[in-house]
């Protein structure tokens, strides 16, 4: 999950990488002009950026998001940067969600049965398909071993809609190449 934020203030990422205490803190302002902080070994990567604006990327659940949230509100509020209250919005900006169709996949065939116009697959670029299925769904790459990664839902809601009409759609086009064979 992909969370973002904004403090509401102005934050001098500079100074700051050199006053905060994390498990990890890095600013090379000639690599990327964002302060990336890790509060936990391997746990969610915080990026703040001089606007106050923030991402939180890599927490497996709502929960991880939103408690390494807390903790960075907490670690501003120490470092003086916010105060109680200072923080804005925070939202789920992304859920990225792995699956298993439980069958391997012919990405030539599934291209061409889930409509080009829908689809990329260019195996010599990348070795899986990615599905754009239309409104209101969300985008999908498909590897041949059957597994597929849902990428760009703001809710798990779409995630699982958008699996279960992936699914069908699979089973559909696997049903019509079976019949044709």
């Amino acid at each position: 999950m992909v969370g973002t934020g904004n403090l509401g203030v102005e934050v001098d990422v500079a100074a700051l990488a050199d006053d905060v205490e994390a498990v990890q803190v890095t600013y090379e302002v000639t690599n990327y002009h964002g302060l990336y902080i890790r509060l936990v070994p391997n746990g969610p990567l915080i990026t703040l950026f001089r606007t106050g604006k923030y991402n939180i990327a890599g927490a497996s659940s709502k929960d991880e998001l939103f408690e390494a949230r807390e903790q960075f509100i907490d670690l501003m509020r120490e470092a003086g940067v916010v105060d109680n209250g200072g923080e804005g919005p925070f939202n789920i900006s992304n859920i990225v969600v792995t699956a298993d169709l439980g069958r391997k996949l012919d990405l030539n065939r599934l291209s061409v049965a889930l409509g080009l116009e829908n689809v990329e697959y260019e195996p010599e670029q990348f070795p899986g398909a990615v599905y754009r299925p239309g409104e209101g769904l969300s985008v999908v790459m498909l590897y041949s071993n059957g597994k597929i990664v849902i990428t760009g839902s703001r809710t798990m809601e779409v995630a699982e809609r958008t699996y279960d009409y992936v699914r069908d759609q699979v089973e559909k086009a696997s049903s019509k190449t079976a019949s044709t064979e």
